[in-house]
């Protein structure tokens, strides 16, 4: 009986330590990227879930700087390019 709830409370730590590697990841990923994909990553990363489009999320973050003159168009494509590979991790 006692094997079996070790079995059972270690599959469910599992995911835990799997997504705080991710996370870990993700944020060493975020230190690498250019101030504005470092600001995309910050608004994007705390609305992410795995059911997130990382395009649709970095697209609303992105077009509304873009359109308020805040970031260039070029700037903002790079960024979120580069962002979103970094966002992989946290899925």
């Amino acid at each position: 009986m006692r094997l079996k709830f070790l079995s059972v409370l270690g599959l469910v730590l599992l995911p835990v330590s799997a997504h705080a590697a991710d996370q870990a990841a993700a944020s060493a990923c975020a230190g690498q990227l250019s101030k504005d994909g470092q600001l995309l990553y910050s608004k994007v990363a705390p609305t992410m879930t795995p059911k997130t489009d990382i395009k649709d999320a970095l697209t609303g973050v992105a077009r509304p700087m873009v359109m308020n003159g805040s970031m260039s168009r070029d700037n903002a494509r790079a960024a979120a390019e580069a962002a979103g590979e970094c966002l992989k991790f946290l899925k």
